[in-house]
């Protein structure tokens, strides 16, 4: 409690003198929140949405029927309780099945139609792909791609993230006007900053521990933008604040908007200068 109490005042110092040009972050809610719903479910999303969260993160998986699934494990043990690999069942099988909370499995399909009529301000598609052949990867890109942008709302930004570079590369020869990120399991680095420069990207997700202030600034300085994670409480969004993050990837996004928006009146929580 006591270091909470002392970065809120610190982030509070920092930046109450720019109340009038107010600094901005969005506030992405990971899996649709995982500490306050089960993730990945439309419960989740809808309720976070409710809250008046409008940023969200997913995980995107194919199936053996190369339909698309939302589900960040390739297996259902952790989520539904059974030994089931999701990129070797047919899609028909795998909607006969629920969560540990009894909520369906969610369909990619399904989460478009569900994004595409609301005001959603940014999205985050990550590509789980690691294990995909060159001919798996490219129907999964492409097939992705088709599937999420026809519906995207008009002033919404969708981006395809993943810590695989052959999905980047795949997704921006397919599509260069993707909006790509590379996501790293590392702090915000200068060889950070190269990677994403040889990957021709200007987005990239970063490690919250252990990243600086000076890291953050030179990323900005070459022009990139940056999502820090992860973020597990309060006091992590506030150190993605102070750090100037552009981006907070957060596991309780409607208890970050609630305390966003009555303690932290300097602060954009949905920063619309992403692009």
């Amino acid at each position: 409690m006591k270091r909470f109490i002392t970065l809120f005042f610190a982030v509070a110092f920092a930046f109450s003198a720019f109340a009038q040009n107010k600094t901005a972050i969005e506030v992405l809610g990971h899996r649709g929140g995982l500490l306050e719903a089960e993730e990945n479910t439309m419960i989740a999303f809808e309720t976070a949405y409710s809250k008046g969260v409008r940023s969200f993160e997913t995980d995107v998986r194919m199936t053996a029927d190369n339909e698309l699934i939302i589900s960040h494990d390739d297996s259902l043990v952790r989520t539904c309780g059974l030994d089931v690999n999701v990129e070797n069942t047919m899609s028909e099988t795998l909607v006969t099945y629920t969560t540990l909370k009894g909520n369906p499995i969610l369909f990619v399909e399904d989460l478009t139609i569900f994004f595409g009529q609301r005001k959603i301000n940014y999205i985050e598609w990550e590509m789980k792909s690691n294990n995909y052949s060159y001919e798996q990867l490219k129907l999964y890109c492409d097939k992705l791609y088709h599937t999420v942008m026809p519906s995207k709302p008009k002033k919404a930004i969708y981006v395809f993230s993943s810590f695989d570079e052959r999905a980047i590369e795949m997704m921006k020869t397919l599509h260069p006007d993707a909006e790509c990120m590379f996501i790293s399991n590392t702090p915000m680095n200068e060889q950070l900053v190269r990677k994403a420069q040889s990957l021709g990207v200007k987005r990239v997700g970063a490690r919250l521990t252990t990243t600086t202030r000076k890291d953050m600034e030179n990323a900005h300085k070459h022009g990139l933008i940056v999502n820090l994670w992860p973020g597990k409480s309060v006091e992590d969004f506030l150190l993605a604040v102070a750090l100037g993050s552009d981006i907070a990837c957060t596991d309780l996004p409607q208890e970050v908007v609630k305390f966003g928006k009555k303690y932290l009146k300097w602060v954009k929580l949905q920063n619309k200068d992403l692009k």
